[in-house]
């Protein structure tokens, strides 16, 4: 694919570098803000989620799919069974249709320009920035719209203004497992997409016959697959057939619901394929204690970048010398990074009192002993005061 790129050169005065530091200050302070919101919320759901799920694991009944059992009306079951329609799903504007399938997925995708840039930063003797930013061009197939008239060079590297097919996904309404019908969340849990061979035999597009071609995955609008142009159009389905699932969630009548627990979250659970109903706690569990830990990485992160952007006048107005601006840069950093580490333990400290007391003051009592034994020996390892008087009788 050919590509090209484009240099462009700026400058910051030193003034304008400490003015934008200085505007940074308001931004840093908000995403402390955000910081400190994300992970006091994050420990309450955490908690919520986990209580949930160990509530659900001991109420939970596994029950027949091919039969719905009145007396388990309103209690969570797990089931499993084959996941499967009656309904024909069909692409009302290409014509495609697919029969007895769960989803129809259409993949658009149009060859375009795209614009990637990188930026190297030089700090100057008297505190001023110069930037030289490389703009790179290249033609990829992507989904979205790339709107060129954003980019630095327009020039040569226009894309058309809109796409004649976006990508889309139609769903079955109604989707069962043996007697019992599957929920809309459900159901789009259920993702296991594979190629859908499209009819030879159907019609091109409108206004697109002549320069365009049915392939055994879909269309390809334009006049050569192996030479594409800007504005060509790849079109491709997929399917997800009739398979087997593993389900957990609310009976209501023949319907299987999210269910309310009393922790406070609800309980809505499918995966692919064959699992008991503590196997599909077990990994839920699991992907909730990942999700918290990526939650409080995200928290971390907004903390240290809001404390970065405070000190970071200090770097700036030091920049009149390069090389100490520099210096004070790494020390600034170091400090943003330590601070961003002890603010957000004792926010998730705080939250675990709130959300999770009895653990909290376990973990907080285990510290103690810890440095009760710690201070204990240190003391132990002295030397006794005013032992080094009494000196050992001198050798023979």
């Amino acid at each position: 694919m050919s590509n090209d790129s484009f240099t462009e050169v700026t400058s910051q005065s030193y003034f304008q570098r400490i003015g934008g530091a200085f505007k940074g200050i308001v931004i840093g302070i908000i995403l402390i803000l955000v910081s400190c919101v994300l992970l006091f919320w994050n420990e309450g759901r955490a908690v919520k989620r986990y209580k949930t799920l160990v509530e659900g694991s001991k109420t939970v009944i596994s029950v027949a799919a091919d039969s719905v059992d009145a007396s388990h009306e309103q209690q969570l079951v797990h089931l499993t069974g084959m996941a499967t329609s009656d309904e024909t799903l069909t692409d009302q504007e290409l014509g495609v249709s697919a029969a007895s399938v769960i989803m129809l997925r259409r993949t658009s995708t149009m060859f375009q320009w795209q614009e990637k840039s990188s930026t190297k930063t030089e700090k100057k003797l008297g505190g001023s920035e110069q930037q030289t930013t490389t703009y790179t061009y290249s033609k990829v197939w992507t989904e979205q719209l790339i709107d060129s008239s954003s980019f630095k060079k327009t020039e040569g590297h226009q894309n058309p203004a809109n796409m004649p097919f976006k990508s889309r996904q139609l769903t079955s309404r109604q989707v069962s497992v043996g007697s019992f019908f599957l929920s809309p969340s459900l159901i789009s849990n259920i993702t296991n997409y594979e190629p859908l061979t499209v009819d030879g035999n159907l019609a091109l597009p409108s206004g697109w016959s002549g320069r365009g071609q049915v392939m055994n995955d879909g269309f390809y609008l334009g006049t050569d697959p192996a030479n594409p142009q800007v504005g060509d159009v790849r079109i491709s389905y997929q399917v997800v057939k009739p398979l087997e699932v593993s389900v957990i969630a609310k009976q209501a009548g023949d319907h299987l619901q999210p269910y309310q627990a009393q922790a406070g979250d609800a309980i809505e659970l499918l995966e692919l394929g064959v699992h008991d109903a503590q196997a599909m706690f077990e990994q839920e569990q699991q992907s909730n204690t990942i999700l918290t830990w990526m939650l409080r990485a995200g928290g971390f992160f907004l903390m240290f970048i809001g404390i970065s952007m405070i000190l970071k006048p200090l770097s700036v107005l030091a920049d009149v010398i390069p090389a100490v601006g520099s210096l004070i840069e790494t020390g600034t950093g170091l400090i943003a990074f330590l601070l961003a580490g002890i603010l957000s333990s004792l926010i998730i400290a705080v939250a675990w009192f709130v959300f999770r007391p009895l653990i909290a003051i376990l973990a907080l009592s285990l510290a103690g002993g810890l440095i009760f034994l710690v201070v204990k020996k240190l003391k132990k390892g002295k030397p006794i005061q005013g032992a080094s008087a009494v000196q050992p009788p001198p050798l023979p």
